[in-house]
Formats: structure tokens, C-alpha cells, sequence
């Protein structure tokens, strides 16, 4: 569990609080889910790797770095796709890729249905953005994608997560770090977090 990286961060407790009343509305529900997005984004990336360049200011040369990686967003259709424009006002040369699954209401196992990944890996590291870690099917199923395509770095970046979706994914893909705004207390018998905030699709998107 040395991986897992819970955001103690006053903006992120606050916007979380917002992001689960059940009266926010759909659009201040995908603007938090945008800020939250850039703040954790900021968290999960403070070891990325940096090599020096020197700049001209206006009052003379300056050392400074830059941030070279290519980094893949990988968001799970379809909730993942409100987390990627706050990761994208943060990153450069960002590559977006799409990685469509489902869960099936009766075993609650992923289903892949969607999957135009290049032959060969055009990124160095990639973050699978997902809001909710219920069981971790889906983000364990993402990873296994991500690993056989040949990505040696992936960090897994979400609001909300279970305890029994953090124990399957830190379980399966023990070196993919896991950042999250918050634990929760369990999932419900239809795997659903509790107390969570619903079902972040249909929040986001007013279905």
C-alpha cells in the first residue's frame, strides 16, 4: 500500500465535499471534476523527470528545466474523460488515448469495447484517469491493456476509491502508484461506493 497516495490538500477536501452533494448540478459537477483533476494531476507528478535548458529573461540568461517525457492520458470511456482537460492544463506533450469499457451488471467483470492503441507505445509514461476505484476491475483490466502494448511507467489517477478496489489494483499491478482524493468506507452489494457521490458518468454527462 506504499503506493497509494491519499491528497490531504485543503482544495481537494474542499471541492470533494462539493463533488458529492447530491444537489450540485451537472455543470458545477464537471468543473470540480476538472479542478480535482488538476490538483491531484499536480500531486502525481512531482517526480517527473526534468532535463536542464537555460532561458533568456529580460535581464540575462537563467537556468531552468524542462519536462521532456511524452505522457499518455489514458481515461476509461466514459467517466474518465471529464478528469482529462484539468490533467491536460498541467502536462506537456500529452498524447490522449481511449480505452472503452463496461462493467457487466450481473458479474460486475470489465468488458473491453473499445481499444485504438498503436501497434507500438508512442509515450514514456501514462496515467489512466478514472474518477471512481470500486472493485478495480475496470483499472486493473486498463493497466493489463497498457502493459502489453510495452508502457513500463503507469500511475493510476482517480477521485474516489474503495478499499476493496485499492487491495485488487495495488494486488495485481503492485508497482502503478494510486492517486486518490479519498478512501471510502466499502462498496454495496450492486459495487457501488458508499457514500461516495453516485455514478460519475451519468453526474457528469446529466443521463
Amino acid at each position: 500500500m506504499s503506493l497509494v497516495h491519499v491528497s490531504k490538500h485543503p482544495l481537494v477536501l474542499h471541492k470533494l465535499t462539493a463533488l458529492r452533494d447530491k444537489d450540485t448540478d451537472h455543470r458545477a459537477f464537471r468543473e470540480l471534476v476538472r479542478e480535482l483533476a488538476l490538483l491531484l494531476c499536480y500531486e502525481a507528478t512531482q517526480d517527473l523527470e526534468l532535463s536542464p535548458k537555460k532561458v533568456m529573461t529580460p535581464m540575462g540568461e537563467a537556468d531552468g528545466h524542462k519536462a521532456d517525457l511524452a505522457i499518455g492520458l489514458v481515461p476509461v470511456l466514459r467517466a474518465g474523460l471529464g478528469l482529462v482537460e484539468g490533467v491536460m492544463e498541467l502536462l506537456p506533450n500529452v498524447q490522449v488515448w481511449h480505452i472503452g469499457l463496461y462493467r457487466d451488471e450481473k458479474t460486475l467483470r470489465p468488458v473491453e469495447y473499445y481499444n485504438r492503441l498503436p501497434t507500438e507505445p508512442t509515450v514514456q509514461v501514462c496515467m489512466v484517469l478514472d474518477p471512481m476505484l470500486a472493485t478495480g476491475g475496470s483499472a486493473v483490466a486498463t493497466i493489463d491493456i497498457l502493459k502489453r502494448w510495452g508502457v513500463k511507467h503507469i500511475k493510476y489517477l482517480g477521485l474516489i476509491a474503495a478499499p476493496e478496489g485499492v487491495e485488487r489494483l495495488s494486488k495485481a499491478h503492485p508497482d502503478v502508484p494510486i492517486h486518490i482524493a479519498s478512501i471510502d468506507e466499502k462498496l454495496n452489494d450492486i459495487g457501488f461506493i458508499v457514500p461516495g457521490l453516485g455514478d460519475a458518468g451519468d453526474r457528469q454527462f446529466g443521463t
